[in-house]
C-alpha cells in the first residue's frame, strides 16, 4: 500500500508538471500571437504619422489620405486589443451572465440593420426566414456579440451579389439557428480548427475581417457558456454555422443573474 501511494503521488506530480508546462506554453503562444498581430497595424500607424511629421510640405489631399489610413489602422488595432481582453475575460471565475427572455427574431433584425453599411460595401444581402415567435433564454448583449461575430465572418467571406440566409426553428427544448453564406468552401481540416483562437485558414484572407482571428472563438465561448453548441458545415461553396441554444422554457427559477 505504501508503494502504491508513492506511485500515485509521483503520477500526480508528473501530471501537475505537464499541466504547468502546458500553461506556460499557452502563455508564450498568447504573447507571440499578440505581438505578431499588433505589430502590423502599429507599424502602419507609425509609418503614416512619420510621413506627416517628416514632410510638412505635403499637400492637403495627401495629408487627409495619410490621416485617414492611420486612423483606420489605429481603429483596427483597438478592435484587436479589445478581442484579446474579451477572450481572456471568459476564462475568469467571476464572469457572469444576466439571462433574460430574448425575442430572437427581433434581435436578428436589429443585427441585420446594423450590418447595412458592410453589406452594401460587400454587395451582399441578409435574408431572415423564421417564425416571429421564437424566444431564447440568455444574456442579450453577449449573444448579440456572438451573432455579430458569425455574421461578420459571413459577410467578409461571401461572394458579391449573394445572400446570407438566416433561419431558426424549435427542436425539443432547444432553438437551432443556421447562418449560411456563399463563398469558398472550407476544407474538412480547416473546419476542425475554425473555432480555435488565432487559427488562420488563410492568412491572406484573414485581413478581410480586420480582427485578431478571435471572432469565432469568442462566439463559441459565449454560446458554450449559455449551454449551447456551434458547429460548421461547408460544401459546394456553401458554408453554414449551426447554433443550438436553450429556448425560453429552460430558464431557471429565481434570480436570473448567474455566476459561471
Amino acid at each position: 500500500p505504501f508503494e502504491y501511494k508513492l506511485n500515485t503521488v509521483k503520477q500526480n506530480l508528473e501530471q501537475q508538471k505537464k499541466a504547468t508546462a502546458l500553461a506556460e506554453q499557452r502563455k508564450d503562444e498568447l504573447v507571440m500571437y499578440l505581438a505578431h498581430d499588433i505589430r502590423t497595424p502599429l507599424t502602419s500607424v507609425i509609418g503614416y504619422l512619420s510621413l506627416l511629421e517628416e514632410e510638412p510640405d505635403m499637400t492637403k489631399k495627401e495629408q487627409e489620405k495619410n490621416i485617414h489610413i492611420a486612423l483606420n489602422k489605429a481603429c483596427r488595432l483597438d478592435r484587436m486589443i479589445n478581442e484579446f481582453f474579451e477572450i481572456t475575460r471568459f476564462r475568469q471565475d467571476d464572469f457572469a451572465l444576466l439571462k433574460t427572455k430574448i425575442d430572437l427574431h427581433y434581435m436578428l433584425i436589429q443585427l441585420a440593420d446594423e450590418f447595412t453599411p458592410a453589406l452594401q460595401a460587400a454587395q451582399v444581402e441578409i435574408q431572415i426566414n423564421m417564425p416571429k415567435d421564437i424566444y431564447i433564454y440568455g444574456d442579450a448583449n453577449y449573444l448579440a456579440r456572438a451573432f455579430q461575430n458569425i455574421l461578420k465572418n459571413a459577410v467578409a467571406y461571401s461572394e458579391t451579389n449573394t445572400v446570407i440566409a438566416i433561419s431558426a426553428l424549435y427542436q425539443m427544448d432547444k432553438v437551432i439557428i443556421s447562418i449560411t453564406n456563399t463563398g469558398d468552401t472550407i476544407s474538412p481540416e480547416q473546419q476542425a480548427h475554425i473555432f480555435e483562437k488565432f487559427y488562420r485558414a488563410d492568412d491572406a484572407r484573414q485581413g478581410n475581417t480586420g480582427g485578431a482571428g478571435l471572432g469565432l472563438a469568442i462566439a463559441q465561448n459565449i454560446i458554450t457558456l449559455h449551454g449551447g453548441t456551434i458547429t460548421v458545415k461547408s460544401e459546394n461553396r456553401k458554408t453554414t454555422f449551426y447554433i443550438t441554444l436553450p429556448d425560453v422554457t429552460t430558464q431557471h427559477k429565481g434570480n436570473s443573474h448567474e455566476n459561471l
